[in-house]
């Protein structure tokens, strides 16, 4: 059965979103599950929600034991056992919908790919209470069917502010769940374009460096003893006097994981404010100093992403937007003169 519910707010349009009114599923222990944790055995038996979001209705009372209510998440369970487990609407989220445009490249009922502008923030935050990503997701995705209990979109991947490119997003817990299981692994190619100072001495290579919080400054990640594992493929596909675009693979997921490894290989992205800064200014050519100094945020593109999805192997590409693109083509034609 559905129900519509309405989220207004003054000043922006009503979302209208359709949701199922609660559920009640039962199901019995399996000998597999026997003697393991209360939210294991329910992550197995219903593996269309995140085992954190089952564990939340125990512990806000709506799952039962053998008729008994169960609040603990570490209760240990018993083959043959019966639980019954009630869902509740999804609750709609305090963030306003707005009709912010997006580029939407692909769209089913399980998820959504866009190409994300840069400047446009992915999470509502201090400092970004709106004007968000999730907020113009609010807006043009009208059948969310909620996220961990909630009418929200399922971001499976993040990318910085400044960063434009592919972005995947789910409607569904259970295709949220699946995609960030698969996002690490080899089933998944991410790449990117980035315009980098200099020319690495070696075409191609791969940067395997431990990233984490930079001890001198906590807003900034560097590459770090006991960091967490981080692994960029890269390859010079175009080189210029001054500057060369590389292609990189993300081969694991660390905060500003490229941004911080073509740092380390010696060769930092172009309008990167964090880890390159003007270096525009060391470079003698005034013509490529104006132009370098044009480009205001990173040089960092999420050029094409390919992942499984309904039994097939799907791939999504943005074209290198206008400031990028601009951009190289002044290089290539300075180049030639």
């Amino acid at each position: 059965m559905l129900r519509e519910h309405s989220n207004f707010s003054p000043n922006r349009r009503i979302q209208k979103i359709f949701v199922r009114t609660s559920e009640i599923r039962r199901a019995t222990v399996p000998v597999e599950s026997d003697g393991a944790r209360l939210d294991r055995a329910l992550g197995a038996m219903f593996p269309d929600h995140s085992r954190s979001f089952l564990a939340s209705l125990v512990e806000r009372g709506f799952v039962r034991l053998d008729t008994t209510p169960a609040s603990k998440p570490s209760t240990r369970v018993s083959a043959g056992q019966l639980l019954e487990v009630a869902f509740p609407d999804p609750v709609p989220v305090e963030v306003a919908s707005q009709p912010i445009p997006l580029s939407v490249l692909y769209q089913d009922s399980d998820l959504v790919v866009i190409d994300k502008p840069a400047g446009l923030v992915v999470h509502p935050a201090a400092g970004h209470a709106d004007g968000t990503l999730v907020n113009a997701l609010l807006f043009h995705v009208r059948d969310l069917s909620g996220i961990g209990g909630e009418l929200r979109p399922g971001i499976v991947h993040r990318l910085d502010k400044d960063t434009s490119g592919v972005m995947v997003i789910a409607k569904r817990d259970e295709v949220h769940r699946r995609l960030k299981e698969q996002w690490s692994t080899p089933a998944v190619r991410k790449e990117y374009t980035a315009l980098v100072y200099g020319t690495p001495s070696r075409p191609r290579g791969v940067i395997e460096a431990a990233v984490g919080r930079d001890p001198r400054d906590r807003k900034r990640m560097a590459v770090v003893a006991g960091g967490r594992a981080a692994v960029t493929e890269y390859e010079l596909t175009e080189k210029f006097r001054y500057v060369s675009v590389l292609r990189c693979l993300l081969h694991t997921g660390r905060t500003h994981q490229i941004r911080v490894h073509l740092k380390h290989l010696g060769h930092p992205i172009v309008g990167d404010p964090v880890y390159s800064g003007p270096q525009w200014r060391g470079i003698p050519d005034k013509g490529i100093q104006r132009l370098l100094a044009s480009m205001t945020r990173q040089a960092l593109h999420a050029r094409r992403i390919t992942f499984p999805h309904r039994g097939e192997s799907m791939t999504f590409e943005a074209p290198l937007p206008p400031d990028f693109e601009s951009v190289l083509s002044a290089l290539r034609a300075a180049d030639t003169r």
